[in-house]
């Protein structure tokens, strides 16, 4: 049994990396329980384990009878043949003997022995990881659990959840990963690292690592807004004129952020210049769109952007994306209006419904029924009038008051 007790020491001493001594502790605790339950259970018994030589001894506190002893009771013929000075009423430290120790109480110890060494290996893994909340940590996928992603960070497991993955991301059982530790859970069952890779702290964690000028507070990142998978901007700054924020985060040839949008995979990353002109910051945050004017709202916290026809697409972005993801950089409301130029022709609808308001007008009819007259042919007044009633009450929704109305207005007008 020694030799075995040994063996285990030492194997989950360097395979788990829990020091001998919680072991022991947690041993000494496991067969203390079982020995109560299954083995002296009305004594006060007290275990020790030789870390040297694994030897395990159990001690029992007995009452000394003369006579038929009961439970936690010593005969004093039994207790004279090592304590030869004992007499009855005495409490002597009675040794167990090992071969004591029956199978109820090796499986109780067992399943108590497992219980410490988890409660063991989890203040082994809250003293090894809580110091890296908030700093990337690489680990290598192990298995899928409803959706989240299990990975070992060898000393420790960790859990991914849906809501912490980026769901264009394409993992497999072996793929080394980065994650950002967001906490160390100790308490709950299963894997005690939380970790993320869709919050924006995991982008800005991942600039710090790779451009020096930001880990070493030169260049200070001033905001962040993310959409996991898609697209990220970034606002970086400087106090040093002599330095390009923007350039030093891309770095030479596009290492850096090549670095960076490779962990990231398809998700795009806009680094922008701060500037605490909140106009210039704006046309910023809205690149790669070309800003003509902001007007600037300070009571409501809102930007008025104007920008080129030509550029309105742009400035939107795919599903409003840039304009959206600008707010959010700057902590700005924007409305963004098309700059259209003044000779532009208008497009057919804005003409069709111009035509309507002033055959309205004209005719003294709503700008609906004169929508229905202009949407079939009847643009003018000229048109009504000349037009026969059969015609105009062909119309879908036209009823022969509205037409005898325009008619008679339209004769009115010659």
């Amino acid at each position: 049994m020694s030799n075995e007790l040994l063996t285990l020491l030492e194997y989950v001493e360097q395979q788990r990396g829990i020091s001998r001594e919680s072991l022991i502790e947690a041993l000494e605790s496991a067969i203390l329980t079982a020995s109560r339950k299954s083995i002296m259970p009305a004594a006060n018994v007290s275990v020790k384990i030789d870390p040297a030589s694994g030897r395990i001894q159990a001690w029992a506190d007995l009452l000394v009878v003369d006579g038929v002893p009961g439970e936690g009771q010593l005969s004093l013929r039994e207790a004279k043949e090592r304590f030869p000075e004992a007499k009855a009423g005495d409490t002597v430290k009675w040794e167990i003997p090992p071969s004591r120790f029956g199978r109820i109480a090796a499986q109780a110890a067992r399943n108590a022995i497992n219980q410490q060494l988890r409660k063991a290996e989890k203040k082994n893994v809250l003293e090894e990881f809580n110091d890296r909340v908030g700093q990337i940590i690489n680990g290598v996928v192990r298995r899928f659990e409803n959706g989240s992603v299990i990975i070992d960070f060898q000393k420790a497991e960790g859990i991914m959840s849906s809501k912490d993955r980026v769901h264009e991301d394409q993992y497999a059982v072996g793929d080394h990963i980065n994650a950002l530790l967001v906490k160390v859970d100790i308490a709950a069952p299963g894997p005690s690292l939380i970790v993320t890779r869709s919050t924006p702290e995991f982008v800005v964690k991942l600039f710090e690592r790779e451009v020096s000028e930001i880990h070493d507070g030169i260049v200070k990142i001033m905001s962040i807004a993310r959409e996991p998978g898609k697209r990220t901007k970034i606002a970086v700054g400087c106090a040093d004129h002599r330095i390009d924020p923007v350039g030093a985060c891309i770095g030479m040839r596009g290492i850096r952020v090549k670095r960076i949008t490779e962990e990231l995979g398809a998700e795009r990353v806009d680094i922008i210049p701060y500037d605490p002109d909140i106009r210039k910051y704006a046309a910023n945050a809205l690149l790669p769109a070309k800003v003509k004017s902001v007007d600037v709202d300070e009571a409501n916290h809102a930007l008025k952007v104007t920008v080129a026809g030509d550029q309105s697409k742009v400035a939107f972005g795919r599903k409003a994306q840039n304009v959206r993801l600008a707010a959010k950089v700057l902590g700005w409301t924007i409305t963004l209006v098309p700059d259209e130029p003044r000779n532009a022709k208008p497009d057919m609808e804005t003409q069709l419904r111009q035509a309507a308001a002033e055959l309205a007008a004209q005719l003294e009819i709503s700008e609906e029924t004169a929508r229905k007259f202009v949407d079939n042919g009847f643009i003018t007044v000229d048109g009504v009038r000349a037009a026969d009633p059969e015609s105009l009450l062909g119309i879908e929704g036209i009823d022969q008051e509205e037409v005898r109305k325009a008619k008679a207005r339209a004769g009115e007008n010659a």
